[in-house]
């Protein structure tokens, strides 16, 4: 069911009648059945899947903590005659033993993820070196779909059940309130990957009705359907256009595509979340934020900090954290430092992991070269960027720009050209048509003239379509400007209500005047969702 379609709106408006309907020790239980029959819709095949990643998940966080107390017992009875070398023997038995039980439960739900998303991307590969080698020999493709959400409701088990391996939380006992933190239907879309020490402190609470809540949890569910339905389902149409017609379409109206999908990727996923989010917060949730007004960061590394947060905190606490201070990453260092200085050697662990952590975004954003080539050329301008820091900062000594607004507009202009950029490697889909079309962009720029000169009116946009998006990236601007000192809804909560409920009958209105319908243009699923 997409987010936008009438029977996703009759199901949300069914579950939020009886979840403060039924008797409040129900609510989460209806949640779980509401989740399950929201992904049993999207795919009933594919339900096997994130039952085994749940059951698995449960039961192993069950094991590692038996394993904890076991310990903690043992210990506690023999404090007073055991060895300092014993006790450490033992723990380090446990720990093994509970590393066993943690790489099992990864290999399993991982697998799941690797097997159903990435078989088909290998044996592309393999075939391909088959046919470079001159052998005949091709393998066959199998015939799998990607499951709703998969790559979400894995990395939110993984982080789960590292975390109990770690102590940061302590397990669940109740396999179903496991599978309600698994499943949660809002976020099996597109996200946000939630921990379980942020999730779990409102899911499975009583919730009575507070018309506060509810009223600002609606205000952010139409806040994400303006963003999808009014500018990115609308934008759409000119991207495909330029995308779709490389042959005709070069030069400037590479920048222009390339900049179109910066605001159509913006407005899709953030109003998808802001649709999550505000589906939660109707029924008591807090689902945390996932974008930080991302388009007024300076540098890559902050936008990255603003910018899908909770994948960027995934794959540092899981992957940079772990992979940096491991022994093997040690001892490279120590070993780095001693034959090639200290430049080198304080740098080449670190990269290591910067690298390892961007092909791995990459990876997970797509089972194709251009995801991966896009998470790389990522990992190596953060890198360049952190080598030129000391020549920034004496730029900015030099001729005292630092803070200056003329200067911050530049590194937010500067920001979002970059991202844009990388992103073609999204839109085009295509590593070699990608370099192409970037070449392409300042070779025959001259074209610029035609672009302003009718060239808009080629893309399957007409006047109004343009005066709408005029209208729809204003109210994104301004909204994020207003942010900056404060929420918009609780700035409109202490207005006055005729004026408040206004302004929502008129969002509303918008919405459905304006929203990209009809002849043109069809419903989409959201981008993050083929993810």
């Amino acid at each position: 069911m997409l987010f936008t379609s009438y029977n996703f709106i009759a199901f949300i408006t069914l579950v939020f009648i009886l979840y403060y309907s039924i008797p409040k020790k129900w609510q989460w239980p209806l949640l779980l059945v509401s989740s399950y029959f929201f992904y049993f819709v999207a795919g009933k095949e594919y339900l096997v899947y994130i039952v085994v990643t749940t059951v698995s998940t449960f039961l192993v966080s069950l094991g590692i903590e038996k394993l904890r107390g076991k310990q903690t017992d043992y210990l506690s009875e023999n404090k007073d005659t055991i060895e300092k070398e014993d006790k450490k023997k033992y723990k380090a038995g446990i720990k093994k033993r509970q590393w066993q039980l943690l790489l099992g439960c990864l290999i399993i739900n991982l697998g799941i993820l690797a097997f159903v998303k990435y078989s088909n991307f290998s044996i592309a590969n393999i075939n391909t070196i088959f046919k470079i080698t001159g052998s005949s020999y091709q393998l066959s493709f199998l015939n799998l779909v990607l499951p709703m959400g998969i790559s979400f409701y894995t990395f939110q088990a993984v982080g789960y059940i590292i975390d109990v391996y770690r102590g940061k939380v302590a397990a669940e006992k109740n396999l179903f309130k496991l599978a309600l933190f698994v499943s949660f239907f809002p976020q099996l879309v597109q996200g946000p990957i939630s921990r379980f020490s942020d999730l779990a402190a409102t899911l499975y609470e009583h919730h009575a009705f507070n018309i506060h809540v509810v009223s600002f949890g609606i205000q952010r569910i139409l806040w994400g359907l303006f963003k999808k339905l009014v500018i990115a389902d609308r934008i759409l149409v000119g991207v495909n256009s330029i995308i779709r017609n490389s042959g005709e379409f070069q030069g400037a109206y590479v920048l222009v595509g390339m900049l179109f999908y910066a605001f159509e990727l913006y407005a899709d996923f953030t109003g998808g979340i802001d649709i999550t989010i505000g589906i939660a917060e109707v029924m008591g949730i807090r689902v945390k934020e996932n974008f930080i007004r991302p388009y007024f960061s300076k540098s890559i590394k902050e936008y990255w900090r603003r910018w899908h947060i909770s994948m960027s905190t995934w794959f540092t606490d899981y992957i940079f954290y772990p992979i940096s201070v491991c022994q093997p990453m040690l001892k490279l260092s120590r070993f780095s430092r001693k034959h090639f200085g200290d430049f080198f050697g304080k740098r080449i662990p670190v990269y290591i992991s910067v690298f390892v952590v961007w092909f791995a975004t990459g990876v997970w954003h797509g089972a194709s070269w251009n995801f991966i080539v896009w998470g790389v050329m990522n990992g190596v301008v953060i890198m360049i960027s952190q080598e030129f820091i000391p020549l920034y900062e004496k730029f900015h000594k030099r001729f005292d720009v630092e803070g200056k607004f003329y200067y911050r507009a530049f590194q937010v202009i500067r920001t979002i050209l970059l991202m844009s950029s990388l992103r073609m490697f999204d839109c085009y889909r295509d590593v070699g048509l990608t370099f192409k079309m970037f070449g392409n962009m300042f070779i025959n720029f001259g074209n610029i003239f035609e672009v302003f000169n009718g060239g808009f009116m080629k893309l399957g946009l007409t006047g109004i379509d343009y005066l709408i998006l005029l209208f729809g990236f204003t109210a994104l601007f301004s909204v994020s400007l207003i942010q900056r000192k404060g929420s918009v809804r609780e700035f409109f909560a202490t207005k006055p209500t005729v004026l408040r409920y206004s302004m929502f009958g008129f969002i509303i209105i918008v919405i459905l005047l304006f929203g990209a319908y009809g002849v043109g243009f069809d419903a989409r699923q959201f981008i993050y969702n083929q993810f």
